[in-house]
């Protein structure tokens, strides 16, 4: 009896396989025309190679390295910060906030979770992306946060 339910999954689990490999064989001759884009802040790419690009697109995904805040303050400030430079590349760059896909918070402190909380809730729209918070020892300067971000353009 088992055996028999093994193979109506198998069996309907290859169909949609091959429903999915046929109906994304237009999606995969898109992929293969995207380029990779790294979106310099300035427009221009520094002389130096820097150390990690601020922001990179590829097809429709944007891509956009951690920020900080680097100053004096709170959680909600520094959290209000952060949430308002990723607003500022995402626009530039020909996305948005609701349009981000998935988001990862560092902390420098756990306790600040509710604080960052306050702030967030709301900053990505009434569908927010999937988000991972850690607490992470060694968040870059002075800053409380960092956030990443994944968004389509």
């Amino acid at each position: 009896m088992r055996n028999s339910n093994r193979r109506q999954f198998i069996g309907k689990s290859a169909a949609s396989a091959a429903v999915a490999v046929t109906a994304g064989s237009g999606q995969a001759a898109a992929q293969s025309s995207a380029t990779k884009k790294v979106l310099w802040e300035d427009g221009k790419k520094p002389e130096k190679t820097p150390l990690f690009s601020p922001a990179v697109s590829y097809g429709n995904l944007l891509f956009l390295s951690g920020i900080g805040a680097h100053f004096e303050g709170d959680i909600k400030a520094h959290t209000k910060h952060v949430l308002d430079e990723i607003q500022k590349k995402l626009v530039a760059s020909g996305s948005s906030m609701e349009k981000v896909l998935k988001c990862q918070v560092y902390l420098a402190d756990l306790k600040d979770y509710q604080g960052m909380n306050e702030v967030f809730m709301g900053r990505f729209g009434s569908e927010p992306p999937v988000r991972t918070t850690t607490a992470a020892a060694g968040v870059p300067g002075n800053s409380l946060v960092e956030i990443d971000v994944i968004a389509y353009i």
